[in-house]
């Protein structure tokens, strides 16, 4: 079944929220076997709702729209669609009783307006949203479903969770899943992994291979269509093993699995700790270090040295090395490392110093960071350049300093096997 999504609302087109909906939405379709085919963002606007929801007709199964089911002149979906399928609305009382029950609650009365919300279309089947007033809407018109829902995510979700996933894995049971695997890699380029898959890529039917970049990893999305669950993960194992042969020395882990998680999982096995000095970066690489579960078996602290003085007092960095070399230097993230493995103890001392933008500083280009980890023995230094916004920088950077550290963990443990 082919689906197109329409997200209602000019705020969506002026970019002054975030249109999360079409991403649940999509997500959840796609995991129980539609084709979401179609993603249309509209204004409130009568003239270009209606060519939208047209347009939509002749290239969709099942229209799903989000917002506009409001009490106000600007909440049209409803009255749009009932123009494109030629019905009217009534009045459907038990909507109003629900909805009356649910100012109530709050010990309020329902303005005159929010009747507008519980006018049903002639033929439609009430989705029930315990959640807020305006309740979804099932509407069937020739061979097309019309599927309304509410547009504030909270309503949307409760209505999807509790009426419509439901009600369509019902009437579709027929349907089959479409199931996705993420593989998530580390250590090489969006190009590379592209030109060691390209003939498995040329090749792809079922499943598909679908790569992105993302803040300093590759992930392959697999995605199966088959008659059920067990059938779309033999599918998945089989296209993963040949991924596998290809690229598993970068592969990290799998679906939900992250940079920060494999770090952990690492420093769990050899028994070892670890510790951040960051500037630039900000404690980013530590927050995400410390969002997996359990990070305190191992993460012992973080130092955030903004600052040239902060970098002295507490990490002992020499004012020599900053005066000739500057905040944004080898020597200087060297000294970090060094200082914040000594000052708390820590088996690896991980450092961030650099300029994330937007401007110039002491001279150094955007995006200029040197990233060092500190081990027993041995300091390991890198050179980056990163040449994206202030925020993206940041996340790039820390993610760059986990997966460093990662490295340096796993040369550790084959140097130690190797002398044994």
């Amino acid at each position: 079944m082919k689906v197109e999504i329409i997200t209602t609302g000019t705020e969506l087109l002026l970019g002054e929220i975030l249109n999360t909906n079409v991403q649940y939405l999509s997500r959840k379709l796609n995991n129980i076997g539609f084709d979401v085919l179609y993603h249309t963002t509209v204004g409130d606007n009568p003239e270009r709702m209606r060519a939208v929801l047209e347009q939509a007709m002749q290239r969709a199964d099942i229209i799903i729209t989000s917002g506009g089911l409001g009490p106000t002149r600007g909440d049209i979906t409803k009255e749009m669609v009932m123009e494109v399928c030629h019905t009217e609305g009534y009045l459907d009382l038990d909507t109003w009783g629900r909805i009356d029950a649910y100012f109530a609650k709050k010990g309020l009365c329902p303005s005159q307006n929010n009747e507008k919300q519980a006018y049903v279309p002639i033929g439609a089947e009430v989705l029930q949203n315990d959640v807020g007033t305006a309740p979804g809407l099932w509407l069937e018109y020739k061979d097309k479903i019309f599927i309304m829902l509410p547009g504030p995510p909270s309503e949307l979700t409760d209505v999807c969770e509790k009426q419509l996933l439901p009600r369509m894995l019902q009437r579709f049971s027929e349907h089959g899943i479409i199931m996705s695997r993420t593989l998530h890699l580390r250590g090489i380029g969006e190009s590379m992994v592209a030109s060691k898959l390209d003939e498995l890529i040329m090749a792809q039917t079922n499943p598909t291979i679908a790569l992105y970049a993302r803040y300093g990893e590759i992930l392959i999305r697999l995605t199966a269509k088959a008659a059920n669950d067990k059938e779309a993960v033999k599918l998945l194992d089989a296209m993963e093993a040949k991924v596998r042969k290809s690229v598993d020395n970068y592969i990290y882990g799998v679906d939900d699995a992250t940079l920060a998680a494999c770090l952990g999982q690492e420093l769990l096995k050899q028994g070892k700790t670890i510790a951040f000095a960051e500037s630039c970066s900000g404690g980013l690489a530590s927050s995400l270090v410390t969002d997996v579960p359990g990070s305190s078996e191992y993460l012992l602290g973080s130092i955030v040295s903004y600052t040239n003085m902060a970098k002295q007092k507490l990490l002992h960095v020499q004012a020599d090395t900053l005066a000739k070399y500057g905040a944004v230097s080898r020597e200087t993230a060297c000294e970090m490392a060094l200082g914040v493995r000594k000052q708390l103890g820590s088996d690896y001392g991980v450092s961030i110093t650099g300029n994330a933008g937007p401007g110039a500083s002491e001279g150094k280009p955007v995006g200029l960071v040197y990233i060092a980890v500190a081990t027993d023995d041995v300091v390991y230094c890198q050179e980056h350049h990163f040449m994206s916004t202030r925020t993206e920088n940041k996340l790039r950077i820390a993610q760059t300093a986990i997966s460093m550290a990662i490295d340096k963990l796993l040369e550790e443990k084959n140097n130690t096997e190797d002398k044994n």
